[in-house]
């Protein structure tokens, strides 16, 4: 699958612009949401390659985007990354659960996310 369009969701800034940052830095399109609900409208109308999103968020998690983009035709074969402090087993399960590809517990290392990239690249 080639990647040029990556969905970054993070309500935190600065987390929000370090992804950022990495992603374009390696040459890919951002596009950027801050909460689950915008990140679900935005993945609709631009149809990503990859998304990298956060867990705890306001209006909907992680968790309630993902399985809302899992239940969309248009949007269901999206690679879902998450990008959490969350780091107990639980969540991990619960997210792989969900149908999400991937997991990158916070604090990661630009290494970690370009691996993430590459891998479904």
């Amino acid at each position: 699958m080639a990647i040029s369009t990556i969905l970054v969701v993070d309500d935190v800034a600065s987390h929000l612009t370090e992804i950022q940052g990495i992603v374009a830095g390696q040459g890919y399109q951002v596009i950027t949401a801050q909460s689950g609900q915008e990140a679900v409208e935005k993945a609709k109308k631009q149809q990503p390659d990859l998304i990298f999103m956060d867990i705890v968020m306001p209006e909907m998690d992680g968790f309630a985007a993902s399985r809302e983009l899992r239940g969309t035709a248009a949007t269901k074969d999206i690679p879902i990354v998450f990008v959490s402090s969350k780091d107990q087993e639980a969540d991990k399960v619960w997210a792989r659960l969900q149908g999400i590809e991937d997991y990158v517990t916070k604090p990661y290392t630009p290494e970690q996310i370009i691996e993430k990239i590459n891998k479904f690249a």
